[in-house]
């Protein structure tokens, strides 16, 4: 099939893309275009306008902060991927990266472009709300702040307003010096959509206790969970395996999970329990090796 008959425009400027969607509610933004076109292919999207923000400069950005790393909605996919200041400050992010997609739809494909679509499996969503990040949004001449957990609502649904433009995304630098990472995903090939995924960054003291914990499951719910009450009863412990499956499976047991034909409810939940665990596992391991060297 072909796409129904649209209009395109390429804005110059946030400003002008913000007035372009306040005159037609049928109007779409595209950047990488990895997920809408196909859609408009099948004519399961049916934009009026599609307003290009690729080229954009303002939206194409990686900055050093100090306490937070911001990344411009426009951005690349692949250039956050070998960016030197995310591998540095941001290891969690820069270890889920190449799981995102392939090579060829992360050359094109944008880090608000994903957001933005909020596909429960998606990669970038789980780490925003592993790590707390904070969404900036441009409505009219308003520039608002939104944190993840508030940012998604739902499968492919967000709290982004109609006439909201996706500006960039924030995420906090751990200060910590003994930081470990871990993220494990289950699909049926790699890169493909996953059915369970987990990630989790924790901060250990000379004494390999844990210090700080952020640990959150996708694929498995309409948004990705983060699992405050496993963080709260980790914390001030050594990593034992016993109590952290406890933790996890209690916590993962109050999810709702998705069932549909290519993994049931009671899968998703059972191998999001083991991911997580996995994951936690790996952080312990990835300081305790870095620091017995």
């Amino acid at each position: 099939m072909k796409p129904a008959p649209f209009e395109y425009i390429r804005p110059s400027s946030i400003d002008e893309v913000c007035a372009l969607l306040a005159a037609d509610e049928d109007a779409r933004l595209i950047a990488g275009g990895q997920t809408l076109v196909p859609l408009m292919a099948m004519r399961l999207a049916r934009p009026s306008l599609l307003i290009d923000i690729a080229r954009i400069a303002e939206l194409t950005f990686v900055h050093d902060e100090g306490d937070e790393i911001a990344i411009g909605a426009a951005t690349r996919q692949c250039l956050v991927e070998h960016d030197a200041i995310v591998r540095a400050k941001l290891p969690l992010l820069a270890k889920v990266m190449p799981f995102i997609g392939h090579s060829a739809t992360r050359a094109r494909g944008t880090i608000g472009g994903s957001l933005a679509n909020a596909d429960p499996a998606a990669e970038l969503a789980l780490v925003a709300v592993t790590l707390g990040a904070t969404m900036t949004y441009r409505d009219w001449t308003d520039t608002r702040i939104m944190p993840a957990s508030e940012f998604f609502v739902g499968a492919m649904e967000t709290a982004l307003p109609r006439t909201g433009c996706l500006v960039g995304v924030r995420f906090p630098v751990w200060r910590e010096s003994r930081i470990g990472i871990g993220f494990h995903e289950v699909s049926a090939r790699r890169s493909d959509f996953a059915f369970a995924s987990a990630a989790a960054q924790v901060a250990f003291d000379e004494n390999n206790v844990c210090t700080r914990l952020s640990v959150a499951v996708g694929a498995i719910a309409s948004v990705p969970k983060r699992l405050d009450s496993v963080e709260k009863a980790l914390q001030g412990r050594h990593m034992a395996e016993d109590q952290i499956r406890e933790a996890v499976e209690e916590a993962v047991a109050e999810i709702e999970p998705l069932s549909d034909p290519h993994a049931s409810a009671e899968y998703r939940r059972r191998v999001a329990a083991t991911l997580a665990v996995r994951a936690i596992m790996d952080a312990f391991g990835s300081v305790r090796d870095t620091h017995a060297r």
